[in-house]
């Protein structure tokens, strides 16, 4: 039988884009020219969509993606929507307006946060378990005020009385869909009391299958299907050997110390059960990054958060995401370094084996001069 193809989305790197991980060596800040390049490539190449991930360190999504609205014409924003950090019933209405200033191509990504230390930052104090329960009554609050109906609520974190009605709804009905990644028992609930995709990070295809099962269980309890996506990355060269030299080459400035200093600050400050499971993937070790066939975990012996990689030639990569597909993925959230030249790599090289369609419209201004004069100034 044949698969229906998968939903491809990239990622923009709103705290800074290179070469290499843990190295300044070809650094990108994260300019807003940069950031509009990526996303026209993205848009023009055949992505379906962007992920803005959230954060101090990271620009605004919110603010850039209406920012980039008028420079692309199919891009979707996958745009982090934060409980805790803003009223439910103004973030109802706030996302809303971004769903018309973006013409109907808004997706929403609910992220309760797992590091008590930046969401300190943002003024939220409370323990894991009652963030999921802030983070549950929040949607239950949103969903209502974004379908316009009148809203009677009183929990332990909102009280809520409203007679209903948007006066600008969302373009998309009955509001923009809603994303969200929580691997704790906690953030299953809420998968499946509330949203319409969960996402997990790239785990061997038999944990991702179980994970899977626990969510379609939950959510077949209370009367709901949920669709599935994966977040990771992907290093994609004509040949093996050059996807593993690439991969190597990502991690050649990474030192033993930055590894060290990466493995006691998520034991300081993570409380993500998602983090805590990419790490048990690698260990913080160099000797075994291959933890499944070609899915590489070299990229979370530093990175916090997406911390895999499938690395191969494209038929290779493609084959194991189908792996992934007859699990259940509908929709791939990927990424590579540096992020520009790398989405021209996998529209080239990935998407034909993959049998969905490039664009082939004149790239204008991410053109490939452009592209080679940052790769110019990145050696």
């Amino acid at each position: 039988m044949t698969q229906d193809p998968l939903r491809l989305f990239w990622f923009l790197p709103t705290a800074g884009d290179g070469p290499y991980l843990a190295s300044q060596e070809g650094w990108r800040p994260a300019e807003i020219g940069y950031m509009q390049a990526i996303a026209q490539a993205a848009d023009r190449l055949g992505f379906e969509g962007v992920l803005l991930p959230t954060g101090p360190s990271c620009l605004d999504g919110w603010t850039l993606a209406s920012s980039l609205a008028p420079l692309t014409r199919d891009l979707k924003f996958l745009v982090a929507l934060r409980p805790g950090v803003i009223a439910p019933a103004y973030a109802a209405r706030q996302a809303a307006a971004l769903d018309r200033v973006l013409g109907g191509r808004l997706l929403l990504n609910i992220v309760t946060g797992g590091n008590p230390a930046e969401l300190a930052q943002d003024g939220v104090h409370l323990s894991h378990g009652e963030r999921y329960a802030q983070t549950d009554e929040f949607l239950t609050i949103w969903r209502a005020v974004a379908r316009g109906e009148p809203i009677d609520f009183k929990g332990a974190h909102y009280e809520m009385r409203s007679p209903g009605g948007l006066t600008f709804p969302s373009l998309q009905s009955p509001y923009p869909p809603l994303y969200f990644g929580g691997s704790s028992g906690a953030g299953v609930e809420v998968a499946a009391q509330h949203v319409d995709h969960y996402l997990t990070w790239g785990e061997p295809p038999e944990a991702v299958a179980e994970k899977f099962a626990q969510v379609r269980a939950a959510a077949a309890a209370r009367g709901r299907t949920v669709r599935f996506g994966l977040r990771l990355h992907l290093i994609v060269r004509e040949t093996e050997g050059q996807a593993w030299e690439a991969a190597e080459r990502l991690i050649s400035k990474v030192t033993d110390e930055a590894i060290e200093a990466a493995r006691r600050r998520h034991a300081r400050r993570s409380e993500s059960e998602g983090q805590r499971r990419m790490n048990a993937l690698h260990g913080f070790r160099r000797d075994a990054l291959e933890i499944a066939p070609n899915l590489w975990a070299g990229v979370g012996l530093i990175r916090e958060g997406a911390g895999t990689a499938l690395v191969g030639d494209p038929q290779t990569v493609a084959a194991r995401l189908r792996e992934y597909q007859a699990v259940g993925v509908e929709t791939v959230i990927a990424s590579g370094y540096p992020h520009l030249e790398e989405a021209y790599k996998v529209s080239e090289l990935l998407f034909p084996a993959l049998g969905l369609d490039r664009k082939r419209e004149s790239v204008g201004l991410v053109g490939r001069d452009f592209v080679k004069d940052l790769s110019v100034r990145a050696s």
